[in-house]
């Protein structure tokens, strides 16, 4: 599955560059704001690295293993959505008091 290799690359890639701004960042706000972001891009990158090996070995110790990687991804993304929702309306009123001084 190509396009499952494509979704597999990009989302790690959106991991590295998150976790780049998270390390040049100084705002407290904005740091978790992209902590929280970057727990998504992994979860998926994770997740859908289980689903791929799903679809590459058909062994008893594929769907196992396929299916724990499944599962942390999935709360792993679970986890950075809530965080996400929790820390947006928090890191945009400080993004706008920076932007005041």
């Amino acid at each position: 599955m190509p396009i499952l290799v494509l979704f597999i690359v990009l989302s790690f890639s959106m991991y590295v560059f998150y976790k780049i701004k998270f390390v040049r960042s100084s705002l407290p706000g904005e740091r978790q704001f992209l902590r929280s972001k970057s727990g998504i891009s992994l979860g998926l990158f994770v997740a859908l690295f289980g689903v791929n090996q799903l679809f590459l070995f058909q062994t008893t110790v594929t769907y196992i293993i396929a299916s724990i990687f499944i599962l942390l991804g999935g709360l792993n993304v679970w986890a950075g959505i809530k965080a996400y929702r929790h820390i947006l309306p928090i890191a945009a009123d400080e993004a706008e008091k920076n932007r005041a001084l």
